[in-house]
């Protein structure tokens, strides 16, 4: 896809992140303030950093974010931010919670994981579900009760069985419009609070 070198382009520049969907993130914790200092941070779909970054700038040095992606990241947090432990790993292996246990358990897990789009909206979607889906069964097993789990997932048919889907795992979920998304988008971000526990 075409970057648009719109607003949120160049400020994610100015601000030294590399990617514009910093913003996506920040909103939402503006908003509902589910990162705390001190927390354990999960960044699932990590790459190419900027939630990590911002992720580490919330829970300072008292916290750690753990990004996984199946893309390498070279960066680093800023002085004060908790460190970033970055890992190579495909989300659909079997043995992925196990190869986190010296992590467990997070306070939050995000994931802006997204499908190579391939112009077809239903196939996109149903990728996007399937990513999403497993997004949530990480979070169920690696939050602590009371976690928290923002995700990303395309507009679609099964989008409301898989808001249901959080809303039973979670107290409380909200559905978020980033005013950063692009108007065309069909991203939203579904946001869980207050994990029931296992």
């Amino acid at each position: 896809m075409k970057k648009v070198q719109d607003y949120y382009f160049k400020k994610a520049k100015q601000e030294n992140y590399p990617a514009r969907s910093i913003y996506k993130l920040e909103e939402a914790q503006q908003k509902h303030h589910f990162m705390k200092p001190g927390d354990k941070v999960l960044d699932l779909g990590c790459h190419p950093g900027s939630w990590s970054l911002y992720a580490a700038k919330i829970v300072g040095a008292g916290g750690v974010v753990v990004g996984v992606d199946l893309q390498k990241s070279n960066i680093a947090a800023a002085a004060g931010a908790a460190r970033i432990e970055f890992i190579r790993l495909d989300i659909f292996d079997a043995g992925f919670i196990s190869l986190l246990a010296d992590s467990l358990p997070f306070q939050v897990v995000i994931s802006d994981l997204a499908p190579k789009t391939s112009g077809n909206k239903f196939t996109d979607h149903l990728k996007s579900i399937e990513l999403s889906r497993r997004a949530l069964a990480i979070a169920c097993r690696s939050l602590c009760r009371g976690g928290h789990f923002y995700c990303k997932v395309f507009q679609g048919e099964d989008f409301p069985d898989f808001v249901n889907e959080v809303r039973q795992s979670f107290s409380k979920t909200k559905i978020v419009k980033p005013k950063s998304s692009r108007v065309e988008s069909r991203e939203v971000f579904v946001l869980g609070l207050e994990f029931r526990g296992r």
